[in-house]
């Protein structure tokens, strides 16, 4: 089943990574891809002027690429993350 790009799909990513301690914040800058990951600080940028889609995207591909505490996760939030990291998505 393939991500969908809606904006609740978009509010579901959001909460996996408040979940994992991770902080979303939308701000404008000069970025050449959807998001930049401080993970220092754990603060996802991700670019405002950006579509949906590509916000989606970025955060999706952050998720993806890291290596969560499954723990912190309620049910269906284990559910939406393992869809996730099976998913291809299309950048």
């Amino acid at each position: 089943m393939p991500v969908t790009f809606t904006q609740h799909t978009l509010e579901k990513l959001e909460i996996l990574l408040k979940a994992i301690d991770y902080k979303v914040r939308y701000e404008k800058g000069n970025f050449k891809t959807g998001a930049c990951l401080l993970e220092a600080h754990k603060v996802i940028v991700v670019n405002k002027f950006s579509n949906l889609e590509s916000k989606i995207n970025a955060l999706a591909e952050i998720l993806q690429n890291m290596e969560a505490d499954e723990a912190l996760f309620d049910e269906k939030q284990k559910q939406f993350y393992y869809l996730l990291k099976q998913t291809t998505l299309k950048l």
